[in-house]
């Protein structure tokens, strides 16, 4: 992997109104009405690394290429995510994105991967980028770049 910032845009975890908004789409997920958010969340299905126990994070998806189905998601606390250094210590079991449910294949993108989707995500999410662009005091485009995943429907 290519040197990604290992510190991540954000130092510590939300709270209060923003954690219970940011809590939605586990909830929507959790009642099976994860397909009402369409393509913008998944739900990533991992194994801990430690405890070897079934996880199941929601992330926001920052690209999603409807030709290959792939699904680009961001670590925006960094390499130390749960998630994330789950991943690299076992391959994702399962991500529901929409309607669909696969088995994937990942792969951590590099640093220009990762600021050409950041690029993208700024075009395509204008209100959703003048937010972060808020949160991190830059946008989001300038910002240091974080750790990306990229998942796509395994080849049989």
């Amino acid at each position: 992997m290519a040197s990604v910032s290992r510190s991540g845009w954000f130092h510590s975890p939300p709270s209060g109104l923003l954690r219970r908004a940011l809590q939605l789409p586990t909830l929507l997920y959790r009642l099976r009405l994860g397909w009402l958010l369409g393509h913008r969340f998944l739900l990533l299905t991992h194994r801990g690394r430690r405890s070897g126990r079934v996880r199941h994070t929601v992330l926001e998806v920052v690209h999603y290429d409807r030709r290959s189905r792939e699904c680009v998601v961001a670590a925006g606390w960094g390499a130390r995510a749960g998630w994330y250094r789950n991943l690299q210590a076992h391959p994702a079991l399962a991500i529901t994105v929409g309607r669909e449910y696969y088995v994937p294949e990942q792969r951590f993108l590099s640093d220009a991967e990762v600021r050409a989707t950041l690029r993208a995500y700024q075009r395509r999410h204008r209100l959703a980028a003048r937010l972060a662009a808020r949160l991190l005091g830059t946008p989001i485009a300038q910002a240091a770049p974080v750790p990306m995943v990229a998942f796509r429907p395994r080849a049989r």
